[in-house]
């Protein structure tokens, strides 16, 4: 199995310290965001931000592709939007008499789809096959998109008016789901000091490329897990399939999308290898979005965070590998 350099790694956690510092700079007190963010980007997943509005998940979205040297799109969900405004349609060019297909924005390597949950279900399932495959099909035709590819999306709380939850197979499409939250008293007051003037996007630059995160990623998967270490990460998606707080546990998508955040988490802490904390770190974005609460877990007042977080504490850990193996 190959192993990751000294050298790629610093390259990576230099990468990473760098974007790190540039969303910080938008998004001030919340580290645990940013880095989830960061490990989603490396893994090559899709990031779900789920707040109320306000609290700077569009901001976010925008540092990032910011950060990145790599084309972006921008799609603002609505409730009159068509699939064909996401993925492309054929347009009839009469003077050649042919099709020509014309590009939607998911044709991006970064793309923000802002208030994704207020377009209806049939538009929010043309999102299915781009992020499962990296592709998509318009009439029988099928276009892969760039690499890398990320999808950022946004949305507003299912009890908030005009939105609509997202279906289940979408939400598991989606590697991680984070809640922004609003920041404490000295986090806001520096938001205003740096807003007072000038919008604080507008000084981010070009960390890196789209090319060299693509490189970045190949590298990231071969960071090291060890059979224990995979066991243990099963052992944790498999008690959200039993515990009787959750009608619905994590799927088999889950356990690959968890171990590749991991490695992409323990790349940013320049380690070759992946260890518990990498699990455990991650095991509520991860995993959370994609339990349905039981009825009466529902009315105990019980959350799928909580849930998620007593079965991380009450599974055991496994014994340290001796750093030869590594």
């Amino acid at each position: 199995m190959p192993t990751v350099s000294d050298d790629a790694l610093r390259e990576i956690t230099s990468a990473a310290s760098d974007i790190q510092a540039q969303l910080s700079s938008v998004l001030s007190g919340k580290p645990e965001v940013v880095q989830t963010t960061i490990a989603v980007l490396l893994a090559e997943g899709h990031l779900l931000l789920e707040d109320v509005p306000g609290v700077g998940k569009t901001t976010l979205a925008k540092a990032l592709a910011r950060t990145i040297d790599g084309s972006v799109g921008r799609i603002q969900f609505t409730p009159d939007l068509l699939p064909g405004d996401l993925t492309g349609v054929n347009i009839y060019r009469a003077q050649q008499h042919e099709f020509e297909f014309r590009p939607g924005p998911v044709f991006a390597n970064i793309v923000i789809g802002d208030e994704i949950n207020r377009a209806s279900p049939k538009t929010q399932s043309a999102l299915l096959q781009s992020m499962e495959e990296g592709q998509v099909t318009v009439d029988g035709t099928t276009y892969t998109l760039p690499r890398p590819f990320l999808v950022v999306a946004t949305q507003n709380p299912v009890e908030m008016e005009g939105t609509y939850p997202l279906p289940e197979a979408q939400r598991d499409r989606f590697m991680a789901c984070v809640s922004v939250g609003y920041p404490d008293a000295g986090a806001e007051l520096e938001m205003l000091e740096r807003r007072e003037t000038a919008d604080p996007i507008d000084a981010l630059r070009p960390i890196t490329s789209a090319a060299t995160i693509e490189r970045f990623i190949a590298t990231v998967r071969t960071v090291y897990a060890s059979p224990a270490l995979k066991q243990y990460l099963l052992s944790l998606v498999s008690s959200t399939r039993s515990d009787p707080a959750l009608r619905l546990g994590a799927s088999p998508r889950a356990s690959v999308q968890l171990l590749r955040a991991a490695k992409a988490l323990a790349a940013t802490n320049g380690r070759a290898y992946v260890i518990p904390d990498d699990v455990q770190a991650l095991a509520v974005p991860v995993l959370a979005h994609r339990v349905l609460l039981a009825p009466q877990a529902r009315a105990g007042g019980h959350s799928a965070a909580g849930v998620i977080t007593a079965l991380v504490q009450r599974t055991r850990v496994p014994a340290p590998e001796p750093a030869a193996v590594r």
